[in-house]
């Protein structure tokens, strides 16, 4: 008597032999028996859904996840921090030429574009702080950065009031500006301002912010490096956070491997469910006489939508690739220089690195790259192929029954 265990390889082979059968069933032939015909495809076509639908619906739901972070909280959070640093060192200069009249100051004030820049780097830095995209210890870094922001005010307040007195302003001046940038180097004389905004980088009178806390190139701050996260000034606190966010944002935009696994799962599961399915319509139609199946009908239907959320998938997905550069050019590419001449020329061409340009290109991307038709549909994906599993796996034990029941006559099975 032969034993009738199996060694781990023959058990390995007979699981492989199920899966195919089960996965890629045998085209219907005069050999294939009616009732293992159904009994194999009522496994088959239900399990190749389920797979398909969880697969494809978290698949898709995370690429749509992504853009709603990216539109909601990443880029409104990085025009946030870039918009905060070029006003402040807008403010700063503007400080600083208004305390070179001396004690005129005293009498007209400081300038209006030193309060109204001012007061926009604080409202920026609270927006950042409620977008949702900083993590626990950025937030509590931002709240360090918005404290010194309010410092920086009050010593150009304390220079303000002892503006007759060279000493004191100077010290007053010269405090405030180390907090807002390490080792401030003196003024240089105003160059004029450029047409285009293009080639106004590092320039327009504004000298350079130097970090020098790290290594890299700058971030429209000047010719500094990139920070680390032990910066101390606040265009350093900003910049670190930016680059932060920056690097987060990418990851946001990039396909992962559990995404790319997902979408080639559910890739192969659709096929083999689409083979399935025209197989099983043709064996009902021969063998049964069943011209159509409406619910098997029916249960197919979603797969009616893939294609549409496929191609929706993938221009979310390259309008996230454009967002990273975009956040690219927000956090390398933008100045003061550029912000100052686009306000005092209100009516010329917007230069391609202004802030408010980069903000309304991202916008833009995200809003074009999406059928709009299919906006809240991610979640219904998964459901929906569960159901059509569950209608499936019905309507073919019913048919199995049926057959079962008119076959015990004596009819061959």
């Amino acid at each position: 008597m032969t034993n009738p265990r199996r060694t781990p390889r023959q058990l390995a082979a007979v699981t492989l032999r199920a899966l195919r059968r089960y996965l890629w069933p045998a085209p219907l032939t005069p050999r294939i028996r009616n009732r293992g015909y159904l009994r194999e495809r009522l496994i088959s076509l239900p399990l190749l859904t389920v797979v398909a639908a969880v697969a494809f619906g978290w698949a898709y739901a995370d690429v749509r996840t992504d853009s709603t972070a990216l539109r909601d909280s990443f880029a409104p959070a990085l025009v946030g921090l870039a918009e905060a640093e070029t006003s402040l060192r807008i403010a700063d200069r503007e400080a600083g030429e208004s305390l070179d009249a001396g004690e005129a100051v005293q009498l007209s004030g400081l300038s209006k574009r030193y309060s109204t820049r001012t007061t926009r780097a604080v409202q920026r830095l609270n927006q950042v702080a409620r977008s949702g995209a900083l993590t626990t210890a950025e937030r509590q870094e931002l709240d360090v950065v918005s404290g010194l922001v309010v410092d920086y005010g009050t010593w150009i307040t304390f220079a303000q009031n002892n503006v007759a007195d060279p000493t004191l302003r100077n010290a007053g001046l010269s405090y405030a500006r180390s907090m807002l940038c390490p080792e401030p180097e003196p003024e240089p004389e105003p160059e004029p301002a450029p047409t285009t905004g293009e080639s106004a980088g590092a320039g327009g009178g504004y000298p350079p912010c130097d970090t020098g806390t790290g290594t890299g190139t700058g971030t429209g701050t000047g010719t500094g490096s990139r920070p680390r996260s032990d910066a101390t000034a606040v265009v350093d606190r900003i910049s670190a956070l930016e680059d932060h966010l920056r690097d987060r944002l990418t990851d946001r935009a990039a396909l992962g491997a559990p995404v790319l696994a997902a979408a080639v799962v559910a890739a192969l599961a659709l096929v083999l469910l689409v083979r399935g399915l025209w197989h099983t319509q043709l064996f009902l139609r021969r063998r049964l006489r069943l011209h159509l199946s409406v619910p098997l009908l029916v249960a197919a239907l979603p797969l009616l939508g893939v294609p549409f959320l496929t191609v929706d998938a993938v221009l979310a997905h390259r309008a996230q690739q454009r967002v990273v550069a975009v956040a690219g050019d927000l956090v390398g590419r933008t100045s003061p220089a550029i912000e100052s001449a686009a306000e005092e020329r209100p009516f010329a061409a917007r230069p391609r690195l202004l802030i408010a340009s980069l903000d309304a290109r991202a916008r833009h991307d995200l809003a074009a790259g999406r059928l709009a038709s299919l906006d809240g549909a991610a979640p219904w994906v998964t459901p929906a192929g569960l159901l059509g599993a569950a209608l499936t796996g019905a309507t073919l034990h019913a048919y199995r029954r049926e057959y079962v029941l008119v076959s015990r006559s004596g009819a061959a099975v």
